[in-house]
C-alpha cells in the first residue's frame, strides 16, 4: 500500500508543474481533466489496497467532481452508495480508506448512502438531486450505480418543471447575497459566475436528459454562438479560479484584494496605460456581464419553450413592431433589428410605457444578433440621433437607458462607453466598474425625484424637480467619467467628449456648454465641501465665481449628491450631506448678493454672540460670567462655530470647575456627525494624542478646528463617526471615549499609545505621501494638502510631526478615499506666520519621512 505522504507529495508536485507551466494560454480545460484523472486514479488505487471491492459499495464521484472538473485545491466530493447496512469490516475499510484520503491532502465531502436514502436526500434537497445528476461511477458494483443512476433519470424524481423553478429560486437567492461588481468577487457564486454557466446547463440538462452543453445545441435550446461564447466565459473564469488556486494554495473562490495582482502576473497580464490587475478586472466584468445577459434569456426560453408559461401572459399590441407580453416587451419579426432606428424604437417604447420592466427572450436574442452585426456606432445614424434625444428628454429616460446599459446598447450607441464597459479601479474607495457606477448614477438622479426619497435627499429632491432640463444632468453624468483610463485628466477629456456630443445631437450652444461644463466641474463641489474650510468667506468666494450662477450650481450640487451616492455603499453619510448642503446655501448667498457686497465678518460674529448670548441667559448663566469668558476667546472662534455650539460650550465651562481637562461629546447628531469639543491648558502634542485615542478606539474624524484662547487654553472641536459613517450615539461608548481622553489628557508629556495593524484589504496598496502647499488668500496661513496610505494613527503622527516642526495646526479637514488618505490642514508658524518657503521644505520631508 503506498503511504500517504507519498500520495500527498505527488499531488503537490503536481499542482507545482501546473504553476511553472501555467500562463494566459494555458490549456485550462486540460488541467482540471489532468487533476481529475490523477485523483481518480489514486481513489481505484486506495479501493483496491484497501480491499473494498470484496464489499457491495459502488464508489461514486458527485458534484464538479463528477463533471470531470477538479481544480487544484477544489474539494473531492464523493458518495459511497451501499446496497445494505454495512458490515463492521466494511465499515472498518471504509473508515481506513476516508482517512487514507485525508491524510493525502484531499478536502473530501462525502456521504455515506443507500439507494433509498440517496433519492430520500436528493427529493429533499435540489443541491443533492443536482450533485447526482452529474455523478459518475469510479469503482464497485455497475449494477447498483445503475439502479441509482435510472432513478434520478425517472420523471417523478425532480419533474424538469419544479427542477426549473427550484435552481429558479436558489439562484435568486444566491444573487441576493453579492453583487457582480464586488471589488473582492466570487467567482462561483456571484452573478454572472460559473454557478450561473452550471445553472443553464443542470436545467437543460435535467430537461432533455443531456449530459454536456454541447448537447443543447442539438435540441435547439443553444445557439451555436451562444454555445461558444459560454465556453469561452467558462474557459476564462476557469483560468482565474486555478490561478486564484495556485496563487492561494487552498480552495479559494474569492479574489481577494492580495491575490488580485500574483493572479494578473500569473494570468499573463501586464502594466501599461492600465495596471496588469486593473485589465485583468476588466475582463473579469466583461465576462460575467455576458454571462447574466445569456443566463437571464436562456432561462427564460427554456420556461417558455418547455414549461409553456407564456401562454399565460397577457398581450397588448404597441405598434406594427412591438407587442407587450406581460411585463416584457417583444418584437413582431425576427429581422426587425435590421433597421437600426427599431432597436432605438424599442428602448423608447419602454421609457413611454411603465408596464414594460424587461426584453422578451426572442426579442432578446434578436437584438444581441443585430448588436453585433452593426458596422458602426449608432450614434452615427440620424434617425437613432433623434430617437436618443427623445429618451433623453422622456420623464422615464432613465429606466430605459438603464435597459440599454444592461443589454449593451449604450456602448452599441456610444463609442465611448463601450471604453469603460468592466473598467475598474485597483482601490478600495470604487466598488463598482466605471459603467455600473455611472449607471447607478443615473438611478440615483431617478430616485431624487421619488417621494420616498425626501428624507435622505432633502435638498436634491426638491432642485430635481427645478432644474431647467433634467436631460443636461441626464447627459453630464453619462459622460462625468467617461474619459477614464485613457491617461490625463478624464474631466477635461470628457468634458470635449460630451460637447461634441451634443453639437452632433443639434443641442443648442447653451446647453451644450452646461453639459460640458458639469462634466469639466463635476469633482469641485465634492473637493471643496470635504477638503476646504467652507466656514472661510473666501473659499466660498472661490468657489461661487466658479459656479456663476445659481441654475450652474443646482445641476452642479445634483450631480455631485448622485455620484458620491453611486461610488460605493458606505460612501454617501450625514456628515458629507450637512457638508454640501451648507456650501450650496451659503453660495447661494453670495451669488444673491454679487462681488460687491462682500461678507461683514465683524457683524456675522456679532450675530452669532447674540444668539448664543439670548439662549444662555435663558438658561440661567449669568452675563459677567460669559463676558469675561468670552474676553479670553479670539473673533475666529465665533466666526467658526455656529451659536447653538458657541452656548453648549461656554455653558460647559462656565459650569466646569476642575482642574482636569473638559471632553464634550454631543448626545445628537451635530453637522451630520457628533462633535466632540475639548478645552482645557494647551500643551504638547495635545491633537496628536486626541487623534491617537480616537484611532484607537476605532473612531474616524471628518473634521477639526484647532484654536487656542488669549490665555493658552485649547478650544478643539471634532466631527466623529463610527466605522459605518453614522454618529457616534450609544451611551457606554460615549462614556468611554470621554473617560480614556481624560485620563490622556492629563499626562502632561503623553505617550502615544501603540497602533492597530494594517488590515488585509490595505496591504496590497502603495500610496506615495505628497505633501503641497496650495496658494491662499488667507493672511498668515497657509494650506497644506497630504495625500499617504490611511494607515492606523496616521493622523496622530502627522500631529507629532507639526509639534517637532513647531507648526501650529488651526484646522483640518480629513477626507478618506479607499485606502488613501486626502487630508487638508490650515497652519501657521509659532508667531503666527504663513509658512515660508524653507518651513514648507523641511515639513515636507518630515511628513514623507515619518510616513
Amino acid at each position: 500500500m503506498n503511504s500517504a505522504q507519498s500520495a500527498k507529495q505527488a499531488l503537490i508536485e503536481l499542482n507545482q508543474t501546473i504553476l511553472d507551466s501555467f500562463n494566459a494560454k494555458s490549456d485550462v480545460r486540460s488541467i482540471v481533466s489532468t487533476r481529475c484523472q490523477h485523483v481518480d486514479k489514486l481513489l481505484q488505487q486506495q479501493w483496491r489496497a484497501h480491499h473494498l471491492e470484496q464489499f457491495p459499495i459502488a464508489l461514486v464521484a458527485v458534484g464538479g467532481y463528477g463533471r470531470g472538473e477538479l481544480h487544484p485545491q477544489s474539494d473531492v466530493d464523493l458518495l459511497f452508495l451501499t446496497e445494505a447496512e454495512l458490515s463492521n469490516d466494511a465499515e472498518q475499510a471504509l473508515s481506513a480508506f476516508i482517512a487514507f484520503i485525508w491524510d493525502a491532502g484531499l478536502e473530501v465531502g462525502h456521504s455515506v448512502r443507500s439507494i433509498e436514502q440517496t433519492l430520500e436526500q436528493g427529493r429533499a434537497d435540489i443541491t443533492v438531486a443536482t450533485n447526482l445528476l452529474e455523478s459518475r461511477l469510479l469503482c464497485g458494483p455497475q449494477a447498483l450505480y445503475t439502479l441509482l443512476y435510472r432513478a434520478i433519470r425517472q420523471e417523478d424524481f425532480w419533474p424538469s418543471s419544479e427542477f426549473y423553478l427550484a435552481k429558479k429560486n436558489e439562484q435568486i437567492t444566491r444573487h441576493s447575497k453579492a453583487s457582480a461588481f464586488d471589488l473582492e468577487p466570487n467567482l462561483k457564486s456571484c452573478p454572472g459566475g460559473l454557478r450561473d454557466i452550471q445553472t443553464v446547463a443542470w436545467v437543460a440538462m435535467r430537461h432533455f436528459n443531456a449530459e454536456k452543453l454541447e448537447e443543447l445545441v442539438h435540441h435547439g435550446f443553444l445557439e451555436p454562438v451562444e454555445l461558444d461564447e459560454l465556453m469561452e466565459a467558462q474557459h476564462f473564469l476557469w483560468q482565474l479560479r486555478c490561478s486564484l488556486h495556485l496563487i492561494s494554495g487552498r480552495d479559494e473562490n474569492r479574489l481577494l484584494f492580495d491575490l488580485q495582482p500574483q493572479v494578473a502576473k500569473l494570468m499573463g497580464y501586464e502594466d501599461g496605460t492600465q495596471l496588469a490587475v486593473e485589465q485583468m478586472m476588466k475582463n473579469y466584468y466583461r465576462t460575467v456581464r455576458r454571462v447574466m445577459e445569456l443566463n437571464q434569456m436562456l432561462l427564460q426560453l427554456f420556461k417558455r419553450a418547455t414549461l409553456e408559461h407564456g401562454k399565460t401572459l397577457d398581450i397588448v399590441a404597441i405598434d406594427e413592431h412591438f407587442q407587450r407580453r406581460g411585463k416584457f416587451i417583444e418584437s413582431l419579426s425576427n429581422d426587425l433589428f435590421d433597421t437600426p432606428e427599431n432597436i432605438l424604437k424599442l428602448f423608447l417604447w419602454v421609457a413611454k410605457n411603465s408596464n414594460i420592466q424587461a426584453v422578451y427572450a426572442a426579442t432578446l436574442r434578436s437584438l444581441r444578433r443585430a448588436r453585433r452585426a452593426q458596422p458602426q456606432a449608432l450614434m452615427y445614424h440620424e434617425s437613432c440621433r433623434k430617437l436618443f434625444m427623445e429618451i433623453l428628454r422622456h420623464p422615464r429616460g432613465i429606466t430605459a437607458l438603464s435597459l440599454m446599459h444592461k443589454h449593451g446598447v449604450l456602448s452599441a450607441y456610444l463609442p465611448a462607453w463601450r471604453a469603460i464597459e468592466g473598467q475598474m479601479q485597483f482601490d478600495l474607495f470604487h466598488a463598482y466598474t466605471v459603467d455600473e457606477h455611472t449607471h447607478r448614477l443615473l438611478l440615483n438622479i431617478e430616485r431624487f425625484a421619488q417621494p420616498e426619497q425626501k428624507e435622505e435627499f432633502p435638498l436634491g429632491s426638491v432642485l430635481i424637480n427645478q432644474l431647467p432640463k433634467k436631460g443636461l444632468l441626464v447627459l453630464g453624468a453619462i459622460f462625468h467619467d467617461i474619459a477614464k483610463g485613457r491617461g490625463g485628466d478624464h474631466s477635461k477629456l470628457g468634458a470635449t467628449d460630451a460637447l461634441e456630443f451634443c453639437k452632433l445631437h443639434g443641442m443648442n450652444d447653451h446647453d451644450g456648454r452646461l453639459v460640458s461644463w458639469l462634466v469639466e466641474n463635476h469633482l469641485v463641489m465634492s473637493v471643496t465641501a470635504q477638503r476646504r474650510d467652507i466656514s472661510d468667506p473666501d473659499v466660498v468666494a472661490d468657489f461661487a465665481e466658479r459656479v456663476r450662477d445659481a441654475v450652474h450650481l443646482s445641476y452642479l450640487y445634483c450631480l455631485t449628491v448622485a455620484d458620491i451616492c453611486a461610488t460605493n455603499e458606505r460612501t454617501w453619510n450625514n456628515w458629507k450631506g450637512s457638508l454640501l448642503r451648507d456650501l450650496y446655501f451659503s453660495t447661494q448667498r453670495v451669488l444673491a448678493r454679487g462681488k460687491e457686497k462682500p461678507i461683514d465678518i465683524r457683524a456675522r460674529v456679532r450675530e452669532h454672540q447674540a444668539k448664543a448670548k439670548k439662549e444662555l441667559l435663558r438658561r440661567g448663566i449669568k452675563e459677567k460670567d460669559l463676558d469675561a469668558l468670552w474676553l479670553r476667546f479670539k473673533a475666529d472662534y465665533f466666526l467658526r462655530n455656529q451659536p447653538n455650539q458657541i452656548a453648549w460650550h461656554a455653558e460647559a465651562i462656565i459650569k466646569h470647575k476642575q482642574d482636569e481637562a473638559l471632553v464634550l461629546i454631543s448626545k445628537h447628531a451635530t453637522r451630520g456627525g457628533t462633535e466632540l469639543f475639548v478645552y482645557g491648558k494647551d500643551k504638547p502634542k495635545l491633537f496628536a494624542t486626541v487623534m491617537a485615542i480616537l484611532d484607537n478606539k476605532n473612531i474616524t474624524v471628518h473634521d477639526a478646528s484647532i484654536m487656542t484662547s488669549k490665555d493658552n487654553y485649547a478650544l478643539d472641536s471634532f466631527v466623529i463617526l463610527e466605522q459605518d459613517g453614522q454618529p457616534v450615539t450609544q451611551l457606554s461608548r460615549i462614556q468611554g471615549i470621554k473617560k480614556t481622553l481624560i485620563k490622556a489628557l492629563s499626562n502632561e508629556t503623553p505617550k502615544l499609545p501603540k497602533f492597530r495593524n494594517l488590515s488585509r484589504k490595505m496591504k496590497p496598496f502603495k500610496v506615495r505621501t505628497q505633501v503641497s502647499f496650495p496658494t491662499t488668500r488667507s493672511h498668515g496661513k497657509s494650506m497644506m494638502e497630504l495625500i499617504a496610505l490611511d494607515s492606523p494613527g496616521l493622523l496622530a503622527r502627522v500631529g507629532e510631526v507639526l509639534y517637532r516642526c513647531e507648526i501650529t495646526l488651526l484646522a483640518a479637514k480629513i477626507t478618506t478615499i479607499g485606502e488613501r488618505a486626502e487630508d487638508f490642514f490650515l497652519l501657521q508658524t509659532a508667531d503666527g506666520q504663513q509658512l515660508d518657503e524653507q518651513q514648507q521644505n523641511k515639513l515636507r520631508e518630515a511628513l514623507t519621512s515619518a510616513l
